[in-house]
């Protein structure tokens, strides 16, 4: 909002106002003013320790797959490993599906992973989610 001069040129008292955000201004006798701000919490959802530490073994998986030679099975792996960053992230926990296509995509990159000790632990993260 601009300065602006309220009242007439032979008036002496006048009102500035210089910028005005998230409030509501009453000028002159008789105003009521009403203002409701509204603040939308973009918070991430709680985690539980499990979920937390499945995520963080994805985001190391994910960083060690660089290193590895690209196949079919890890190109899989590394979409299964962003869909469950992301759902982590959005929803605070990942679905026993998502859990189980993760599990599945693991298994098939096993002999790629299995050198990896990020590959070890998102694998021991899983299990422990989906209890086995």
């Amino acid at each position: 909002m601009g300065e602006y001069a309220v009242g007439t040129p032979d008036e002496q008292r006048s009102v500035h106002l210089g910028t005005v955000n998230n409030s509501a201004i009453g000028i002159g006798s008789g105003n009521t003013v009403t203002n409701t701000n509204t603040t939308t919490n973009h918070a991430a959802p709680p985690r539980d320790p499990a979920h937390e530490e499945l995520l963080l073994a994805v985001r190391q998986l994910r960083a060690d797959l660089d290193r590895l030679v690209t196949t079919d099975t890890t190109t899989v792996l590394d979409a299964e490993l962003v869909s469950t960053e992301e759902e982590i992230e959005e929803e605070g926990r990942a679905t026993p599906g998502r859990l189980a296509r993760l599990r599945a995509a693991l298994t098939a990159a096993g002999p790629s992973v299995e050198v990896l000790a990020s590959g070890a632990a998102a694998v021991a993260a899983v299990g422990s989610l989906l209890g086995g």
